[in-house]
């Protein structure tokens, strides 16, 4: 195996739809892990090797199967959660060990000739194939095909095939179930943590017969009962007898098979895995659960679990595909990310979205604001279904919700700042509890949904609730200023968690007033669900007069909007004087000279202008935007896409390209340094949102759809299609002219829609594409980005970021922030 660390392109080379990885470098694992996961939002599994050693991180992780743990304070407070949630690694279901003549299959002995691992973003699959030869001097082929199936949603299935190449071999294989694996190093720096994420799962009962194995266990802390299964289909060589032996322990089942074979004989095994878990269900019913997911997956067989995983992901692709001509990288990055986005809620079924998806146990598997805000945007327009269900989720946890606004002396319901099961488990409440505006991303969600679906029986059933709850919750914090005639939010943190709890955060208060208007909306079309939640006329007539009378502050003398009341009056950080080693600037500096100074860690009053781009002028958003680059440090990877759709809004086409990359990139090129914990689930995501709201231009207020096309130098084509109430619309543009067609989404019709192109109206017929020319605007003079912070350049067939920044072990001991993420607001 290659020591050294090999460029990008020299591990995974452009290709359009997969991802390559041609050779295996153990140092790279972690990253390569979390790079080649599988998941459909139920089950995830980490693209760890077959036979489970080397790796970076073991990972398999059942969607809201976690375990309480302590949460440490210096100094306890009112409200503050007493307990943490941490999603666990589950039994392991991927392994299957080879020996080979009594040698053991492993990649850092004998000589492995070749090896190379295939995420197909079509397929959806990871294929490897590998050729070995032992220190005995015997040399195999293998080759295995894994998937986690989108239509079987409790279902891992993997082809293994073995071969000997140049001389007979006894293969042996055991296939195993793995439970309460050891994970690298130390589960927590604080030992009482440890000592409860240490072997999280004990054993129930176990069994072995046949082919076939299971393992049931239940959480220790949370009591959460997990079942696992597993059997076998065989296909050996004629005259092959093949020995099968089945064992089973507390912690471990095992299924051997022992073959003797002939060079160019192949010995097939088809695993297939089942896995469930529940809270309230008993052990039988679970028992029972999985051994029917196995039955319908073994009636279904392989071949047909394939043919039915590309034919779930062609339809996805018909509704998301983005073309791109001009940077075949980013094109890869592209579907790279959209496959990510479509595997972390594909199947999630009323569970949350976790920051990382099921890829790792990066942020503890918590889902934050990162899921409403940006990876929702693009499954509404590209798996609507996936929204709904995550946003049912929400709704299901409206008790716990309305619990914490009632111990925060708050009416209506706040939602927590991270959580599993909607539990609040920020213990850090300047950029936790402060942080109120998720009550108002997740309100907006619903909005875009069901402009973006028309699903009138989701708004009744799920969206009047939660809109009516979170519209109590604003109108119990702020207060109306009867002198000034003002609706003021005051003592919150907006999206910067560098600028904390701040009165009338202009993100907040805009958010805020969509969230007021679209309650005193629903509740009118719905009256009979709003009088089930006891709105009175009088109540819902209180929210339309605080949305109109909301605060937004604004600075007359440097003529742009502050991020929050009083924020351009503080003092400018010392950006000159900031080393770079220095980012990201929560692990180097304290926190109260980050609250009074003008350093923004991510996009926050440049949020607003792309979300509530209704309440601000063409001129105001361009003095914004530039004053907020030279005080934006992106050290949250929230913030590229954010600042490509302005960027390109405003006339920077180039710099809104060097964003879009930098989102595309992020886990790709390992920008964070930290990948080999998951996956940057809203980043992205972001990419979607940088090239569709960017340069596509598109914006979607009150259920119609506007596009303002412009594309920059270094593109010369983007198309792309969004879903939209039973259409799918496509636009393409070459930057000069524009070309709009739409057709039914699975339906039969002949329905006309109305588009908007540059603010021009434009009826769309189906099979009568519509083409445009695109408006040419003079590009403004730059803006500039903090020393050191400007997104490099983007430059076609180059590496466009260079080597990652050295992680924090590399740079010598760890920060406080580092060894309490729980504490900390995040470095995503």
């Amino acid at each position: 195996m290659h020591r050294h660390l090999p460029e990008q392109e020299d591990v995974f080379p452009v290709e359009p739809w997969c991802l390559r990885e041609t050779a295996l470098h153990e140092p790279l694992l972690p990253r390569s892990e979390s790079l080649l996961a599988l998941s459909n939002g139920h089950i995830g599994v980490r693209g760890n090797l077959d036979e489970g050693e080397p790796h970076g991180l073991p990972g398999t992780y059942l969607n809201s199967v976690y375990e309480l743990r302590p949460l440490p304070y210096a100094e306890a407070g009112y409200g503050y959660p007493e307990s943490g949630q941490s999603l666990i690694d589950v039994t392991n279901g991927k392994i299957l060990r080879l020996l080979v003549d009594d040698e053991p299959f492993d990649v850092r002995y004998g000589d492995l000739i070749s090896h190379e691992r295939v995420l197909d973003f079509r397929a959806g699959t990871l294929t490897r194939t590998a050729e070995w030869r032992s220190p005995a001097d015997r040399t195999v082929r293998l080759t295995t095909t894994r998937l986690v199936s989108f239509t079987h949603r409790s279902i891992l299935a993997i082809e293994y095939v073995v071969e000997p190449v140049d001389a007979a071999a006894r293969v042996v294989v055991q296939s195993e179930l793995v439970a309460n694996e050891v994970l690298p190093g130390p589960v927590h720096d604080d030992p009482r943590v440890s000592s409860a994420l240490a072997n999280p799962l004990r054993s129930i009962e176990h069994s072995a017969a046949g082919t076939s194995a299971s393992l049931l266990h239940e959480t220790k802390q949370s009591g959460l009962r997990v079942a696992t299964a597993m059997s076998h289909l065989l296909d050996a060589p004629p005259g092959v007898d093949v020995d099968v032996r089945g064992e089973s322990f507390p912690d471990l089942a095992r299924v051997t098979f022992t073959a003797a074979l002939e060079p160019g004989q192949r010995l097939r095994l088809v695993k297939l895995v089942s896995y469930g878990w529940s809270a309230e269900r008993s052990v039988p019913a679970l028992r029972d659960q999985v051994a029917a997911a196995l039955t319908g997956a073994e009636q279904t067989g392989w071949d047909c679990l394939l043919s039915d995983q590309r034919s779930y992901l062609d339809d996805y692709w018909e509704g998301a595909e983005i073309e791109l001509d001009g940077d075949p990288a980013l094109q890869q990055a592209v579907r790279f990310a959209l496959f990510h986005v479509l595997q972390s809620g594909a199947r999630a079924e009323r569970r949350p979205i976790p920051a990382k998806g099921l890829t790792g146990p990066g942020y503890d598997g918590h889902c934050f604001w990162d899921t409403e805000a940006f990876v929702l945007p693009p499954l509404t327009r590209t798996a609507p279904g996936a929204v709904a269900d995550f946003l049912r989720w929400r709704y299901d946890t409206l008790p716990e919700a309305r619990d914490r606004a009632r111990q925060l002396r708050l009416a209506g319901a706040a939602f927590p700042w991270r959580t599993i099961d909607g539990a609040e488990c920020s213990a850090y409440w300047p950029a936790g509890t402060a942080a109120f505006h998720i009550n108002a991303d997740i309100a907006d969600a619903v909005v875009r949904y069901c402009d973006a679906t028309g699903d009138v029986a989701f708004e009744r059933e799920v969206g009047v609730a939660l809109l009516v709850e979170t519209a109590r919750l604003w109108r119990s914090l702020g207060h109306y200023d009867e002198t000034r005639g003002e609706f003021r939010i005051d003592g919150v943190t907006g999206p910067d968690e560098y600028t904390a709890v701040v009165d009338n955060n202009v993100y907040t208060n805009l958010m805020a007033q969509r969230n007021l208007v679209a309650a005193a909306d629903v509740v009118a079309r719905y009256p009979a669900e709003a009088e089930s939640l006891e709105v009175t006329a009088d109540e819902a007539e209180s929210w339309r007069r605080c949305a109109a009378a909301v605060y937004i502050p604004y600075d007359d003398e440097l003529g742009v909007h502050p991020q929050s009341e009083g924020f351009t009056k503080l003092k400018v950080w010392d950006f000159e004087q900031t080393d770079r080693d220095d980012y990201p600037l929560m692990l180097h500096f304290p926190y109260f000279d980050l609250y009074r100074k003008q350093v923004v860690k991510q996009a926050d009053l440049v949020l607003a202008l792309h979300r509530r781009g209704d309440a601000f002028t063409d001129e105001q958003k361009a003095r914004n935007f530039a004053y907020y680059e030279a005080l934006t440090v992106r050290d949250s990877s929230l913030s590229a896409c954010t600042q490509a759709v302005m960027a390109a809004e405003v006339g920077h086409l180039d710099l809104a390209f060097a964003y879009t990359a930098e989102a595309a990139f992020t886990d790709l090129h390992d920008l964070k340094s930290n990948t080999g914990d998951g996956l940057h689930m809203a980043s992205l995501a972001g990419v979607w949102v940088a090239l569709v709201d960017g340069f596509g231009g598109l914006r979607d207020e009150a259920a119609t759809l506007r596009f303002a096309p412009r594309l920059p130098q270094c593109l010369t084509r983007l198309a792309f299609t969004v879903r939209h109430r039973g259409h799918r619309v496509r636009v393409e543009t070459d930057g000069r002219s524009a070309t709009y067609s739409v057709a039914s989404d699975g339906t039969e019709t002949t329905e006309e829609l109305e588009v908007f192109h540059h603010g021009e109206p434009v009826t769309l017929t189906p099979g009568e594409p519509v083409s445009l020319p695109v408006p040419q605007v003079q590009a403004p003079r730059a803006p500039q980005q903090p020393p050191g912070r400007r997104p490099l350049p983007r430059r076609v067939h180059d590496e466009p970021h260079g080597r990652p920044p050295a992680r924090a072990a590399e740079r010598g001991g760890r920060s406080w922030a580092a060894l309490h993420p729980e504490l900390a607001p995040r470095e995503v």
